[in-house]
């Protein structure tokens, strides 16, 4: 994989449904994170194809079992997955394969993780130990990962980036962002950091 900025983005992909002729590369990458922090909206700010939603309506009986603290105003919930698909420069093209954040569909992790490279883990800084659940799974799956911080409105800002590494006990060399999930660029941004974390530590034989 080639490195790639987001200022090339635009011009790398055609906005239709087919892939661009200069595709190499196409890698699979989990958008996930707990419930209601922002990975259907994500996928959706930076998806050249129309992208693939499962979003349904929250009921008073799923409001007995998700947990709605800090989010009461979301309507929806994604019950199987995302998906959306984006071409970088040189050639790389990323599907975007979003997880859904409620335990009860943790059945499904499995096998939407399988055959992806890497993830972006949001994390809403409201309530940073929701993410911990998630950020596990994606260590036991091996998954080389970013933390993307998105910025909701009310989150505290009073935090430094090293109080917030140490409050995910992140390895020094994860990369940690931070990204407004409805905005294309800031949401391209994060997933390059990303890219560019699989491109430096990439197997030997694959350089």
């Amino acid at each position: 994989m080639a490195s790639a900025t987001s200022s090339a983005v635009d011009a790398a992909g055609d906005g239709g449904i087919h892939l661009p002729d200069t595709a190499r590369d196409l890698v699979k990458i989990l958008v996930t994170g707990p419930f209601g922090v922002g990975k259907t909206t994500l996928i959706g700010s930076v998806s050249e194809i129309r992208p693939l939603h499962t979003e349904e309506q929250l009921t008073q009986a799923s409001a007995r079992v998700d947990d709605l603290a800090g989010i009461r105003d979301k309507s929806t919930t994604t019950v199987a997955i995302d998906f959306g698909r984006i071409s970088l420069p040189g050639g790389i093209v990323l599907y975007l394969f979003g997880t859904p954040g409620q335990e009860r569909f943790r059945s499904l992790w499995g096998d939407i993780a399988h055959g992806a490279l890497g993830a972006l883990v949001l994390v809403d800084a409201r309530r940073i130990d929701a993410s911990f659940d998630v950020l596990g799974l994606v260590e036991e799956a091996g998954l080389p990962y970013a933390v993307a911080f998105n910025t909701f409105p009310d989150a505290p800002r009073h935090h430094t980036p090293e109080q917030l590494r140490a409050a995910l006990d992140l390895e020094p060399t994860t990369p940690m962002v931070t990204c407004d999930a409805r905005e294309a660029n800031s949401s391209i941004d994060a997933l390059l950091a990303l890219v560019q974390h699989l491109i430096d530590h990439r197997p030997a034989e694959y350089r």
